[in-house]
């Protein structure tokens, strides 16, 4: 970090000297850091104006999700809930984070049963009884990112699909309990795990959660196979995701060689993924998009 003097503006932007703001707070990383520990860098950190700006982002993208939850049925296509999330992200003001991104070619993603992640919407690909789906959705806003998912039962889902969805919901929300200042990714990682092996599933480990907030992807990675005490520090300003995706069978998966961005489990087994996006606090967390 670049060194600034104690009456010199903080590097926050909040106005105030330095000694009077972040000082005690740059200590004690730097403290944590010479204990072997991985601590994040200023650049990791939100200012108070970047999270005002982060979070009306976010107020569109749950707005996008909810008009899916809305709209979303059985003989639908998948291209039709492209269709639904362009249309309501422009009415908003927004834009579609994933469209175009590293050549992704369309405005969200559409992942049903084995399909881990990054499933491509199709006028092809349509709802059936019985599906599970996740409607992955990501919104620039005035050049602020968000990015949250859900997942949603089609028709008559089998008890063995709903307990799958339902489970890795309850991952989440474990996971989210240990996301508190100056505790550890890891902690929050082992969580994840935990919970989904002990309800007989596995986590993926190849495709993880990540910083989000100013760009689409930014450090930190996100693992769910972590361990408790390990990986990045977590301090109030960081914004990141919690996004675990949970396999009925075996954690391995593929990618399909032929558009380069399906993510399919390797024994096709069913697979489901909550996202939401997390702000860390001074006392806790602030859940921004869901």
């Amino acid at each position: 970090m670049v060194k600034i003097g104690r009456n010199d503006p903080c590097w926050c932007g909040s106005g105030k000297k330095y000694k009077k703001c972040h000082e005690q707070f740059d200590e004690k990383i730097s403290y944590i850091k010479s204990q072997g520990h991985i601590v994040p860098t200023r650049d990791i950190i939100k200012t108070p104006e970047q999270i005002q700006g982060i979070k009306e982002s976010c107020k569109i993208n749950i707005a996008v999700l909810d008009y899916v939850a809305q709209n979303i049925r059985e003989g639908m296509t998948t291209q039709e809930i492209d269709d639904l999330v362009a249309s309501k992200t422009a009415e908003l003001g927004g834009i579609p984070a994933p469209l175009n991104y590293q050549g992704y070619p369309k405005t969200v993603c559409t992942s049903i049963n084995d399909v881990v992640c990054h499933g491509i919407p199709s006028d092809k690909v349509i709802l059936k009884d019985g599906d599970i789906v996740n409607v992955d959705c990501s919104t620039i806003y005035n050049d602020y990112f968000s990015d949250s998912s859900r997942m949603f039962c089609i028709g008559n889902v089998s008890e063995e699909k709903r307990r799958l969805v339902d489970i890795v919901k309850e991952c989440v929300e474990i996971g989210l309990e240990k996301v508190v200042p100056w505790g550890f990714l890891g902690d929050m990682g082992q969580a994840v795990n935990e919970h989904a092996m002990k309800n007989g599933y596995s986590v993926v480990r190849e495709i993880g959660g990540h910083g989000v907030g100013l760009e689409f992807h930014e450090d930190p990675w996100v693992s769910y196979v972590s361990k408790q005490g390990e990986e990045m520090l977590m301090v109030p300003g960081m914004i990141f995701t919690i996004e675990p995706m949970v396999n009925m069978g075996t954690e391995k998966v593929y990618c399909d060689k032929k558009d380069g961005w399906t993510i399919y489990t390797a024994d096709k087994k069913p697979s489901a993924q909550w996202e939401i996006m997390v702000l860390v606090t001074e006392d806790g967390h602030e859940v921004l998009a869901y």
